[in-house]
């Protein structure tokens, strides 16, 4: 089994989160690109594949890469229940000092996760701004309105907390209260925490293969019902700190 495969970690390691559903047309590209990337990393990464019930060939072909490449690992959930579960099935899952996020469409690079690294020091969460977005009209302006909403009401202050490029400390990431839409607060999340969030351009790219699983509906209204949960849950939320222990 891939769970049983040893792992060396070192101060830096960070296990990279790609959630996966139905992306068979993607997945030799993200394989070769981010084994690509960790043969000249300037830091440790391991990658975990996080299959969310896909219908297509997308298991058997990460089973595949995780054969192939050492540093690969994959978990399988038992059907598809949405993008905030599998991100949270991957932290409660690593073992590493810090977990990285990562979209199987690639329109984010993993070489950048090196320049996020520069940063995780210091912050407790690093996450990209995606410059010069190469996205449609539509899904560029429901994007933009639901980070103003989001904003307003959260007051987190980040312009595109959906960017698919986070690093995040591992202790803060696990716990970070779950919910269905979580994935859309999670900058917010940490600062419940008192943690400390740094934004860092990012390049962008078009998606070149497979279809995106985000349309209007899903990018703008649903994220406003979520904001209702955050609301309710941010309220009720408790921060604790260990003063001593014997």
């Amino acid at each position: 089994m891939r769970g049983e495969k040893a792992r060396s970690v070192s101060g830096n390691d960070v296990m990279i989160i790609v959630p996966v559903y139905n992306e068979e047309e993607n997945l030799d590209r993200v394989g070769h690109d981010l084994s690509e990337f960790i043969k000249k990393a300037r830091f440790g990464y391991q990658v975990l594949f996080v299959n969310d019930g896909s219908s297509d060939r997308s298991q058997g072909m990460i089973e595949d890469l995780c054969e192939e490449h050492q540093k690969f690992e994959y978990l399988e959930l038992h059907r598809n229940l949405g993008l905030s579960a599998a991100i949270k099935a991957g932290i409660d899952y690593a073992d590493t000092p810090f977990v990285g996020y990562i979209d199987s469409d690639l329109q984010t690079s993993p070489y950048d996760f090196d320049l996020l690294m520069d940063y995780a020091g210091d912050y407790d969460m690093v996450t990209g701004i995606r410059a010069n977005r190469k996205d449609s009209f539509v899904k560029n302006l429901s994007s933009k309105i639901a980070n103003s909403i989001r904003r307003a009401v959260t007051h987190d202050g980040m312009e595109d907390t959906g960017c698919p490029l986070k690093i995040i400390r591992s202790d803060y990431a696990k716990r970070i209260p779950f919910f269905n839409g979580m994935h859309r607060f999670l900058p917010a999340l940490i600062q419940l925490q008192e943690g400390r969030v740094k934004q860092v351009p990012v390049t962008h790219y078009p998606r070149i293969a497979g279809e995106a699983k985000y349309h209007l509906w899903n990018r703008l209204i649903g994220p406003l019902f979520d904001l209702f949960g955050y609301r309710w849950m941010k309220k009720r939320y408790i921060n604790y700190k260990i003063k001593s222990q014997g």
